[in-house]
């Protein structure tokens, strides 16, 4: 039996974490919070919109869910239109899914609103049409094996028939919890001058082995297609 494939969105699919990471450490910055973008890879890849603002609260003593989710938004969408692109071999990979007759769907700590638009700015929002699920779907993220056991749930497969692609430590955490073998991504962007060390952590975490392009992807999944 073919493996059903589970991708985490952001940096994986879509090259967004570069800008995401860079608007969100400018954001705190503006709200008295300095991260150094290495610390702010290991807190926040993966983080939901939640999470985050919870972190700006207990920095702040604010409750600035609304005005941060607004600002925030506003300006990666901004850029998001301007400067998004597909993951470097990411559309390649899954014309091949697609010829293999393969189940696949996004698991995303984004919100439904977020990743539907960057879905649109990369031209795959048919293509992931009722297949694309946030962790606005469950009642907890990233490290829970929540949204990961929801997206087997909904494609109608076995979860220890799933393999999941991912590129932060909470999300290999949560296929791990979810009795999901994951593989860790370093591919993207955001890590492209600390894949070694990230790829450390994802091990670390979990993940069975880590690779650096969707070529290498397709190669560990060769094997049990032909079978």
């Amino acid at each position: 039996m073919k493996p059903s494939i589970i991708f985490d969105f952001d940096g994986v699919l879509a090259n967004s974490e570069t800008i995401a990471l860079a608007e969100l450490q400018i954001l705190l910055h503006e709200y008295g919070i300095e991260v150094e973008m290495p610390a702010l890879i290991e807190k926040f890849l993966g983080a939901s919109l939640p999470q985050i603002t919870s972190f700006v609260t207990e920095h702040t003593g604010k409750n600035v869910q609304n005005e941060f989710h607004a600002t925030w938004y506003e300006r990666l969408f901004t850029r998001y239109e301007q400067e998004l692109e597909p993951v470097s071999g990411a559309i390649e990979l899954l014309d091949w899914l697609d010829a293999e007759n393969v189940k696949y769907c996004i698991a995303s700590g984004s919100s439904y609103h977020r990743l539907s638009f960057a879905l649109e700015c990369i031209s795959l929002t048919e293509r992931f049409k009722g297949r694309a699920f946030s962790a606005e779907s469950v009642c907890i993220g990233k490290p829970e094996p929540d949204i990961f056991l929801f997206a087997a749930n909904q494609l109608g497969v076995f979860t220890n028939k799933c393999i999941v692609l991912e590129d932060s430590f909470s999300g290999t955490i949560a296929a791990r919890r979810a009795g999901m073998p994951c593989i860790g991504f370093v591919g993207g962007g955001h890590l492209s001058t600390t894949s070694d060390s990230h790829a450390t952590r994802l091990k670390t975490a979990g993940a069975q082995e880590v690779i650096r392009s969707h070529a290498e992807f397709r190669s560990i999944l060769e094997p049990a297609m032909n079978k």
